[in-house]
């Protein structure tokens, strides 16, 4: 197994943990304020994290430290985001246009590298966003201020993940995934204290989704991704994260107990097929390597 094929596995891994974050923030969201859950959940992580990993922090760099800053701001601008433009629009609209993070990623390195994508790339993406409206689009479309903060939030992810694949390619993964945690819970934590009264959960239902966001989520999620992108490609991260409603709409059933129709249904499996499209991009380049070697010099 090569280690792009276990990076990808890995993503798969973290897209499962951020599907049940919107069953854990439902959960917190009933006493506590947004701001300070961002901050907890990220706090949190940041010890966690830094207890289990302490010997990569010993050897970072003013670079590691800068580059940490930069895509904890970022973290911290997508946690943000995306709660208060969950709460200025429909849920349906919202889960469409934060998916739009598969279509920005293609097209930033695409300007990146002043080049069009492969074609299994481009098809993929496609399929995936059809597969993603499917799944989540339920009503008639109509932009509002909260749907321009969810596109914002889908910006600041693909950005978030196409610099992350650059950064971790120089430096230590573990020390940028667990560092940008602690930037982000600053972050937050100074605009609870502005916009908000800060407070520890009361109940244990806060403290579940507080735990649940903190390590399985954060800790976990984020320094999974910066290891796995060391081995697998932006624009490849993208496509899988875009698995992430599918899982949402899994663990609502099993915790919120909704129903997932059989558009949801279509949806996921429309998902899934873009994503498998956009892998023929490995398969074809192997290929060519393959045959490249065998061709007589």
């Amino acid at each position: 197994m090569s280690y792009r094929t276990r990076a990808n596995m890995m993503m798969v891994g973290v897209n499962v943990f951020w599907g049940m974050s919107y069953v854990f923030m439902k959960m917190g969201l009933s006493s506590l304020g947004s701001f300070t859950i961002i901050a907890l959940r990220c706090l949190i992580a940041f010890l966690i994290a830094g207890l289990f990993f302490y010997k990569p922090l010993r050897q970072i760099t003013r670079k590691t430290i800068l580059s940490s800053a930069i895509l904890g701001f970022l973290l911290f601008s997508v946690f943000t985001f995306v709660t208060f433009g969950v709460s200025m629009t429909s849920a349906s609209n919202a889960g469409f246009l934060v998916s739009l993070t598969v279509i920005f990623i293609p097209l930033i390195n695409c300007l990146l590298v002043k080049k069009l994508p492969p074609w299994p790339i481009a098809l993929g993406v496609i399929t995936t966003l059809t597969g993603i409206g499917v799944l989540t689009l339920k009503q008639s479309f109509h932009m509002n201020a909260g749907d321009l903060l969810c596109i914002g939030t889908a910006l600041c992810y693909a950005v978030h993940i196409t610099l992350t694949g650059t950064f971790t390619k120089n430096e230590n993964p573990i020390a940028l995934g667990i560092l940008q945690l602690g930037f982000a819970g600053l972050f937050a934590l100074f605009c609870s204290f502005l916009f908000e009264h800060p407070s520890i959960p009361t109940t244990v239902s806060s403290w579940i989704a507080i735990l649940g966001l903190g390590v399985l989520c954060s800790a976990i999620g984020f320094i999974c991704q910066a290891i796995a992108q060391r081995y697998t490609s932006p624009t490849h991260t993208g496509l899988i994260f875009a698995t992430e409603p599918i899982f949402a709409a899994l663990f609502a059933v099993l915790f919120l107990h909704e129903l997932f129709t059989l558009k949801e249904l279509l949806g996921s499996i429309i998902v899934i097929t873009g994503i498998l499209i956009a892998q023929l991009d490995d398969l074809l380049l192997k290929k060519r390597v393959r045959y490249q070697e065998a061709s007589p010099k």
